[in-house]
């Protein structure tokens, strides 16, 4: 018996059961009580039987009881059912049927237009992915292996009632956009619909032939599939539901269906797809044909879901599932038809490592501008790591010309390569991937230069500016041209094609100056203005290269270098260095650029910078780069030796000094070597040995410095490793330690004065307590007020001396307070810092009293090769009258204030923000599962940072926990890339990660 045949005007209205009627037909068909709620459906009835919550549920099983449409046959619905059993007999996660009383499977129920047939069906426990927002990589990836696996498991399943003529069986997807557009409301979006199904019908015409047939499920797409959470929040897909879609099918339909399901997640990225097909034909290999069909049969599920869409909402008015499908829907259809089919197939065979189409024969082309065939020309450098476009540059609109200009008064030529990944298109705050890979070859040279034909070539368009020719096996597109050619008109080798026009007002020393773009296409039709872009996006640079190739060859030029490739320079470093190395991020990117509170990678993307507080006064500062420059090309050496700018730096040192008393300076060339010097210092002055430390604080890698540090997670053995000298005291952390509230500056008090007059404490061997005046590792976590000074009190009246460390928190850093010590009104006996002081120049010190540091003499002399030599007293001078002269003090106290009160905004409307810490420049926001248990939200926050990177932010977990996003950026951060950091987080916790 042949199956449904959606075109022979059978109705698909659901039918009219209500939940009581599913509560009733469970119990009396099946012997199954509980409570009905109904699920979603665009042709039948779903209904949940049993407990609505499963958290809360007794442990009963809960089951789906479906209400089939009497439209379909019961061969198709003996065959839903058979596949089941199949697929579970395979290991697949899959709803299995129940029998019912009288031992079948199918049951009817009476009805005023016939009988129902009515299925109950174990639920498969777990979320879908309907509800999730963004889907990240991994999870994109294993929806297209499970959409493969059960293809792979389909294509030994037969049965009858798979012959059908389904509305969504993608061979009938054409027809049923022509039969159903009508119901889409507005004209012009009909047009629209029309013409893109035409197109992608033509294009897969080419290949039907060749296209495999089989059983495919039909609908494996976000809504029906079931998932496993993991820590992180990611969803998995692991489990299929919803077999009303089974028959005979394309086997491409499978992952095309799959595939079109991911875009309204992620609609500003269509080929974030890609990962899904990756991950299906690693499990069932496409064939050539299948992916010239694919991306024009993701656009036709795109057109059927909304032209069906649009008609069940009409015929169905109660719907309100297919009403709230609707939205998505049309987000899948404009994300998949917004890609031209020969970047699409591109990009697929680049992603599969399948080789694109063999380029043609390679032919001898005649030099098209002759002006550079004397090599009288200059390369332009536009990319990531000219030297040319330093002290910012590349952020003025008219960087390139300035380069051109200054090129074509040395030469009477200057060419801008095709390939480079162009620093000067690089937006310094963008959340969307920017266009910066050149797909051209640009050629600034005197206006009125001859441009001839490079072979044999017909005229295929002629514009104001531009002119198309048709050579064999490609097209090119010239712009900037003044030409008297005509369309259709044949041109030999040589001959002339016009002229370069002048490029507006420009004018070099010589007179005016023409701009002239080469760009090549391989196939027909890209040429055209909307086609092919100027500039492509990294992730679709790949692709578009196999169709826009270099036209060097046609210029007489050498084809340019290709950039570095990240995952390549990833795999270096990993030959080299060691595993204990640590790197941010899964797959970094190559980061060989920065400006002010920005980093750029090689292929031109920005980041807007918020952990890189060695850069304290912002990455490349000009001021800061010529004052080392300079130094080091009249002297650089060591300490020992006399010059100025020793005592310089150590006079402008002791001027920020937060009290009289601290006035002499050592000079080292790391926090690590500050906070070991501090250690030796406090020894030998008081003439003890132990120090008091807190738990889960960091203060160096030197054997003394990492002595002190008891952060497990950069030491997970830090507890058992510590020597007999150090004691470890409670970390005053009053949003998630032992105390809290107004009395918890007294609390962790009273706790450090049991552990100083302990039998196995320090005793009166007790030589210093060293904290950092903010808790850095913590996540910039403030001690109550209060705290530092008791503690301060406390060890001084035991004869000991007072370290702070700052080489995180001070320098100005928190705004309000040149030092985070002061910010707690205390004064300490040595304080310690680095990273600020160089602003990224090894370079750090010990401030404390003279007094103190000349105890040293006792065990000799004290010298440190690179600490205080003249480059980097320089450095440090520099950082100093920067942070002075451009007020970035009080920038990070305004801007400090401002990023405060946004993110404290956010925890307001986003649960998972625990707690917001820290002062100025030097901020955690901290990330929580639960807010009275204060469950760290771990695994999320690391999947948070790899988003908030594609987002372009950079950001890091911190905390013994990993659950604190540390925000310590460069001391200049404007209150715009503040916001910009803000958005991408609200963005990603409102989207998901």
């Amino acid at each position: 018996m042949p199956g449904f045949d959606f075109f022979s005007g059978q109705g698909l209205v659901r039918p009219d059961v209500t939940a009581a009627d599913a509560e009733t037909m469970a119990a009396s068909l099946f012997g199954i009580t509980g409570t009905a709620r109904e699920l979603g459906s665009q042709q039948d009835r779903n209904f949940l039987i049993g407990s609505h919550d499963a958290a809360s549920s007794d442990g009963a099983p809960r089951y789906v009881l479906k209400v089939d449409n009497p439209a379909f046959s019961a061969s198709e619905l003996a065959a839903q059912d058979a596949v089941m059993e199949h697929l579970s007999a395979r290991g697949m996660r899959v709803p299995q049927p129940v029998r019912g009383l009288d031992g079948n499977i199918r049951q009817y129920w009476p009805a005023t237009d016939g009988a129902l047939p009515v299925r109950l069906l174990t639920f498969i426990e777990g979320p879908s992915l309907e509800a999730q927002g963004y889907l990240a990589p991994p999870v994109v990836r294993a929806l297209g292996r499970l959409s493969g696996t059960t293809a792979l498991h389909l294509q030994d399943f037969a049965a009858a009632g798979l012959d059908r003529t389904l509305q969504w069986d993608l061979r009938n997807a054409k027809a049923v956009v022509d039969l159903l557009v009508h119901w889409v409301p507005e004209e012009d979006t009909r047009a629209r619909l029309r013409a893109i199904a035409d197109s992608a019908a033509a294009r897969l015409a080419t290949v039907i032939p060749a296209l495999r047939l089989q059983t495919i499920h039909g609908d494996i797409t976000d809504d029906n599939v079931i998932c496993r959470v993991l820590p992180n929040g990611h969803h998995l897909p692991d489990g299929v539901i919803d077999f009303g879609d089974l028959g005979t099918g394309w086997l491409i339909a499978e992952l095309a269906v799959t595939a079109a399901s991911v875009l309204h997640h992620v609609p500003d990225n269509p080929f974030a797809a890609l990962a899904a097909i990756v991950a299906f034909d690693e499990v069932v290999p496409l064939t050539d044909d299948e992916i010239v069909a694919l991306w024009p049969l993701i656009v036709l599920r795109g057109a059927v879901l909304v032209a069906s869409g649009e008609q069940q909402v009409r015929i169905d008015e109660d719907n309100d599932y297919a009403r709230h499908r609707m939205d998505a829907e049309w987000r899948v259809f404009a994300a998949a038809s917004a890609i031209g089919w020969e970047e699409a197939e591109a990009a697929i065979r680049q992603a599969l490592g399948r080789p694109p189409h063999p380029p043609a024969e390679p032919e001898t082309f005649l030099p098209m501008i002759p002006a550079l065939t004397g090599g009288d020309y200059e390369v332009l450098d536009f990319s990531v790591t000219s030297p040319l476009l330093a002290d910012g540059l590349w952020q003025q609109t008219d960087a390139e010309w300035q380069l051109a200009r200054a090129a074509l008064a040395r030469r009477t030529a200057a060419v801008a390569p095709y390939g480079q990944f162009r620093l000067t298109r690089t937006p310094p705050r963008s959340h969307a991937e920017p266009h910066t890979f050149a797909l051209f070859t640009e050629v600034f040279l005197p206006a009125g230069s001859e441009i001839v034909a490079p072979a044999r070539a017909e005229v295929a368009e002629v514009g104001a500016d531009h002119l198309v020719l048709a050579l064999a096996g490609f097209e090119l597109r010239i712009g900037g041209i003044a030409s008297n050619q005509v369309p259709g008109a044949s041109v030999a080798a040589g001959e002339p094609l016009g002229v370069a026009r002048p490029n507006g007002d420009r004018e070099s020393a010589a007179g005016p100056v023409g701009r002239v773009t080469v760009q090549e296409f391989a196939r027909p039709g890209l040429a055209a203005p909307d086609a092919a872009p100027p500039f492509a996006q990294t992730s679709r640079a790949a692709a578009w290269a196999t169709l826009v190739p270099d036209p060097a060859r046609l210029l007489g030029l050498a084809a340019q270098a290709s950039v570095a490739d990240p995952a390549a320079e990833l795999a270096r470093r990993g030959r080299v260095m060691a595993a204990a190395q640590e790197k941010y991020y899964e797959q970094p990117p190559q980061i060989e650029r920065g400006w002010r509170e920005l980093l750029v990678d090689t292929r031109g993307r920005s980041y807007v910078d918020m952990v890189n507080n060695v850069a304290v006064i912002g990455h490349s500062h000009p001021r800061f780069s010529r004052a080392v420059s300079d130094q080091l090309q009249l002297l650089n050496t060591n300490s020992r030796f006399l010059y100025s700018a020793l005592a310089d730096l150590c006079e402008r040192i002791v001027a920020t000094s937060p009290d009289p008393s601290l006035d002499t300076v050592l000079l080292v060339n790391s926090g690590s070597e500050a906070v070991d010097l501090a250690l030796r210092l406090a020894r030998i002055h008081t003439g003890r040995d132990s120090v008091v430390a807190l738990r889960e604080g960091y203060h160096g890698w030197t054997m003394a410095s990492d002595a002190v540090s008891t952060s497990a997670f950069d030491n997970p053995r830090a507890a058992a490793s510590r020597p007999g000298w150090v004691h470890i005291a409670d970390v005053p952390n009053a949003y998630r330690g032992t105390h809290r509230g107004a009395g918890a500056a007294q609390g962790y008090a009273a706790d450090l004065a049991r552990l100083l007059d302990a039998p196995n404490g320090p005793g009166a061997d007790l030589a210093a307590f060293i904290c950092e005046p903010v808790l850095g590792n913590a996540g910039g976590v403030v001690p109550p007020p209060g705290y530092l000074g008791l503690a301060y009190e406390q060890v001084r009246a035991r004869g000991g001396l007072c370290i702070a460390d700052e080489v995180q928190v001070g320098y100005g850093r928190l705004g309000s307070h040149f030092w985070g010590s002061a910010q707690q009104g205390v004064v300490p006996d040595i304080i310690t810092v680095a990273k600020a002081m160089g602003n990224g120049y090894p370079l750090g010190a010990v401030l404390t009293r003279r007094d103190i540091a000349e105890s040293l003499a006792e065990e000799g002399n004290f010298f440190s090769s690179a600490g205080g030599s003249p480059v980097g007293c320089v450095a440090g001078l520099a950082v100093l009258d920067v942070i002075r002269d451009e007020s970035l003090q009080q920038n990070a106290d305004a801007v400090g204030r401002h990023l405060a009160g946004r993110l404290a905004e956010l925890a307001e409307r986003h649960p998972l923000i625990g707690m917001v810490h820290g002062l100025g420049l030097y901020l955690g926001v901290e990330l929580v599962r639960d807010r009275d248990t204060l469950e760290p939200a771990t695994s999320e926050t690391a999947a948070i940072c790899e988003r908030m990177l594609e987002l372009g932010v950079i950001v890091q977990p911190t905390s013994e926990r990993q659950n604190v996003l540390k925000i310590k950026p460069p001391l200049c951060l404007s209150r715009e890339s503040a916001d910009f950091f803000v958005d991408a987080l609200d963005q990603v916790l409102s989207d998901g990660w």
